[in-house]
């Protein structure tokens, strides 16, 4: 946008040399010229009717793949630079196993919040070859940072249960107040537990869990994050209250708080799109999909998907979307460059497709069944149901490790 001072400065062009008084054009035409361009550049930059960020939130479909790439700033210092800064998953390729995880075993790791245990899924037979008893309500499995521990947080037990991926065996407890959910800074400083039923946002070492920060929170509900491009900034959704925050890393500081314009919206998992521009946050209330321009923090917009829309997970070429619809038994796959929903797969016995994983070679997507005490394994070449797994009573958010990736920034396992 060009500015407001720029109509009182005089125009210059090769043109019309300095020294040729009589070939400059008049005073009255010169000022013409000006707004004009002034005009012309305001109508450019999308600003007609409006501000350009909201022109930009709401740009249709097919404009979406002409926006020009961008190079992503200085990241959080301590930050592993991103492979690709136009493709934030770039190191999430088919099969490309960290050094760290390359000789674990391939397993799904089934938290069952009503049966306070872990379902362990060899996933070549799919059967449940071990079930390990944890605290209680354990809600999600969540790689560490490092990538060498899967921590369960048991939500009503106030404890991390860790299990060694190497082994599959429990280790010793840690004690950690209400940790619903559990992320780690990019930097891999510091865990951030989603402290819901307490309202805050708790900073920790990322190795022994010492309480670092406390940071209260006034909305209700804190359950899902992730992180900026760039590492400087994550938002998180608000479940019970129909918010979302933003939250700057650095100083573990929220810095921005919006109300979701859905009445009764219930944020669920929030994903960024591989363009590190995008964000996308699912609500199975809205029955659908957030967009939001992360950067900016303007006002989202709602993208129709499912009755239930839950959980988020982008496929290993980048390029997709996978979306659970809880309350109706799909999901939904949009593809990311066009933002474009082009397929819905239904499941064959309906079901409630929660949360999950994609398998190391992409071919995939595990998902647990909270209400119905089953896991499902769908070929993402086609949707078709592989095999639906009985599990423990109440599964959420499952792990599939290992996964490719250089880090860990949580939750079921979003790798960087």
């Amino acid at each position: 946008m060009i500015p407001l001072s720029s109509l009182h400065r005089p125009v210059r062009s090769s043109r019309f040399p300095r020294s040729s008084r009589a070939s400059r054009p008049s005073a009255r035409r010169r000022r013409r010229a000006v707004l004009f361009a002034v005009v012309g550049a305001l109508l450019a930059a999308g600003c007609g009717g409006g501000t350009h960020d909201e022109a930009a939130d709401r740009r249709p479909h097919e404009e979406v793949k002409q926006q020009p790439k961008r190079a992503v700033p200085d990241g959080l210092p301590g930050m592993p630079p991103l492979l690709d800064p136009n493709d934030v998953y770039a190191a999430d390729r088919p099969n490309m196993l960290s050094p760290v995880v390359k000789d674990f075993p391939s397993r799904v790791y089934v938290p069952n919040t009503e049966s306070d245990t872990v379902s362990v899924i060899d996933p070549k037979t799919y059967k449940v070859i071990e079930t390990i008893p944890v605290g209680a309500q354990p809600q999600h499995v969540v790689p560490s940072w490092d990538l060498k521990t899967l921590w369960v947080n048991n939500d009503r037990g106030h404890t991390l249960t860790p299990i060694d991926p190497a082994t599959g065996r429990a280790g010793r407890t840690v004690d950690v107040h209400d940790p619903y959910n559990l992320y780690f800074t990019p930097d891999g400083k510091y865990a951030v537990v989603m402290a819901s039923m307490d309202k805050e946002l708790v900073f920790r070492d990322a190795h022994t869990m010492k309480r670092m920060k406390t940071v209260p929170v006034s909305c209700r509900g804190v359950n899902h994050a992730d992180f900026s491009a760039d590492g400087r900034y994550f938002i998180v959704s608000c479940e019970f209250s129909g918010e979302l925050l933003k939250v700057d890393t650095a100083r573990m500081k929220v810095i921005g708080q919006q109300k979701l314009p859905f009445e009764g919206a219930m944020p669920q998992d929030v994903k960024m799109a591989s363009d590190g521009r995008t964000w996308y946050i699912a609500d199975m209330m809205a029955d659908g999909l957030w967009v939001l321009d992360g950067d900016r923090f303007t006002q989202p917009w709602l993208m129709p998907t499912g009755k239930g829309a839950h959980g988020l997970y982008v496929s290993r070429d980048s390029k997709s979307m996978y979306i659970s619809n809880r309350g109706e038994g799909s999901i939904s796959v949009l593809d990311l460059p066009s933002r474009k929903l082009v397929k819905k797969w239904e499941l064959p016995d309906g079901g409630s497709p929660d949360m999950g994983g994609v398998s190391a070679d992409g071919n995939v997507l595990w998902l647990s069944g909270r209400y119905d005490s089953e896991v499902y394994a769908i070929d993402t070449r086609d949707g078709h149901q592989i095999a639906k797994i009985p599990v423990g009573a109440g599964p959420h958010g499952l792990a599939v490790y290992p996964q490719p990736g250089r880090y860990s920034l949580g939750h079921t396992g979003i790798f960087r």
